[in-house]
């Protein structure tokens, strides 16, 4: 296997090729810079792997994901459950979370069983990726690579929400969201219907 080699994630964030899966240090590493490239408030990398809720819920979710898929399920909840104790955000092991994610103060978000999240995700305090469904299949939603999700906004059901896009704060989406390639455009609305569903360029 060839050894990985430095490149930059489309932030400009160091990271590796492809060429193999990273291990646990190596995406620690990652989200830290994450953290680093995206909040101006953090000041060291020290600062960030001490005292940043966000990156310790993901660090702790990438450990109980591991025991999950090793089919150690009971220890992954339990694990998941201390997560949750001690950051106020919650992720099920099962969920499927990418690289340099940046989950922004933290308190109150909740990631469901069959949610997908690509690589540079943003989700700010009290983010809900949640299911409308009661069956064992598919039910949480899918993020494409570069999605910010604002402070407060729900996100329901296995809908889709295209590379690129921005959910307004407080928003409540329960269709897919295709922003065709440009990221300049919103999703803005604040009502369970969503028929209206507003795509806004800023």
């Amino acid at each position: 296997m060839r050894a990985p080699s430095d490149s930059l994630s489309a932030a400009g964030i160091p990271t590796m090729t492809e060429t193999v899966r990273p291990g646990l240090l190596a995406r620690v590493r990652e989200d830290v810079l994450a953290v680093r490239a995206r909040d101006p408030a953090a000041r060291s990398a020290f600062e960030v792997l001490a005292i940043y809720p966000g990156l310790h819920a993901l660090i702790l979710h990438r450990v109980a994901n591991g025991l999950w898929r090793r089919g150690w399920r009971f220890a992954a909840r339990l694990l998941a459950g201390l997560a949750r104790g001690l950051t106020q955000i919650d992720i099920h092991p099962a969920a499927t979370i990418g690289r340099r994610v940046f989950i922004d103060h933290g308190c109150g978000v909740v990631i469901g069983e069959t949610a997908e999240l690509g690589d540079d995700v943003t989700l700010y305090q009290g983010v809900t990726l949640g299911g409308t469904s009661l069956s064992r299949g598919k039910r949480h939603p899918t993020l494409g690579d570069g999605v910010t999700v604002g402070a407060g906004a729900k996100v329901l059901g296995a809908i889709e929400i295209g590379a690129g896009a921005r959910v307004g704060a407080n928003s409540v989406v329960i269709r897919d969201v295709n922003v065709d390639g440009r990221p300049d455009l919103a999703v803005l609305h604040s009502r369970i219907d969503v028929r209206d569903l507003l795509l806004c360029s800023q």
